[in-house]
């Protein structure tokens, strides 16, 4: 048995090496030449920081460090580590990340659930609405005003009730449900199933890759925000966050280089601005670098969501 699977597979590679055209070579040569390239690039960039990161300061100021730190020196993560109010401000971002995550995520999908069934009487109408709130907003004053009469701002909840939901995200999932098939829901309601049991029990199950996907584009989001955090808590160092804790202390060594009393901390091993950035962003992108691979095959496929229409 053995043997005849042993020749089975043989006679199958001498075939496929048979019907391989010098053509269908030279593709595959160009295309692994080519994402090679694509990969070289893309990693670059973060390979450099991290060189960058772990290099003494005044030395990077040299230039020419580029995959390799010339001189090893963590004074860099010292200086963001000790700064004042980054425990709270990590404690903040890592809240903000997993409650904004789970409830954007499950209110996207009821919605999207909503907006996706034929019998809905608002269904055109509704999807239209939110497809107009994607080209145009209220405008930063007015959203303002509107967040501190509801009395959202500072509080930690103006960082979660209005990412609740999005158009964009709304409508992958929408499309992804509108592609289940309709006996689903039909045998379900045969059976007495209501239309929470069914989204519950028989719709989100299923829709796994999708909401995968938009869980990490929420919870990426959510990480990188700093922004909020300068407009709506400013004055609270209680709400602050990890990303907006890191961009003022990118703001002073660099108000600290142009003003001329870089000098000398220079001298001291201190850090720079471009040494506070390196380090500041290998830190920040390390937790969505953790979770990435447990996502990467639903993200994979939720990315290729209405590639082929059949």
């Amino acid at each position: 048995m053995a043997e005849k699977t042993l020749a089975a597979a043989a006679e199958t590679r001498s075939k496929s090496k048979i019907k391989q055209s010098p053509a269908d070579r030279a593709f595959v040569i160009c295309n692994t030449i080519f994402l090679t390239l694509v990969v070289a690039l893309t990693l670059y960039p973060i390979l450099n920081q991290l060189a960058i990161s772990f290099n003494n300061a005044a030395d990077a100021l040299r230039g020419g460090i580029y995959l390799w730190p010339r001189m090893w020196s963590t004074a860099n993560y010292k200086a963001v580590l000790n700064k004042q109010n980054l425990v709270t401000g990590l404690w903040v971002s890592v809240e903000r990340t997993v409650l904004g995550t789970v409830l954007g995520l499950f209110v996207t999908a009821l919605l999207a659930f909503i907006c996706s069934r034929p019998k809905y009487l608002w269904k055109k109408q509704m999807n239209l609405f939110w497809v107009i709130t994607m080209y145009v907003n209220g405008g930063l004053i007015p959203v303002f005003l509107l967040y501190r009469d509801l009395g959202l701002t500072s509080s930690f909840w103006v960082y979660i009730v209005p990412g609740l939901t999005g158009a964009f995200n709304m409508m992958v999932i929408r499309s992804y449900m509108e592609n289940l098939p309709a006996s689903l829901e039909e045998s379900a309601q045969l059976d007495g199933a209501g239309y929470m049991t069914i989204f519950f029990k028989i719709i989100l199950p299923l829709c796994t890759p999708v909401l995968a996907t938009v869980a990490l584009f929420i919870a990426v989001a959510h990480w990188n925000s700093w922004f909020d955090a300068m407009l709506y808590n400013r004055m609270n160092d209680e709400y602050t966050t990890l990303q907006y804790e890191l961009m003022k202390l990118l703001s002073a060594a660099t108000t600290a280089s142009a003003g001329g009393s870089y000098g000398q901390k220079q001298t001291s091993n201190m850090i720079t601005p471009a040494s506070i950035r390196a380090a500041g962003s290998i830190l920040t992108m390390l937790p969505i670098v953790c979770l990435y691979p447990f996502l990467q095959r639903y993200f994979i496929t939720g990315m290729t969501l209405g590639a082929v229409k059949e």
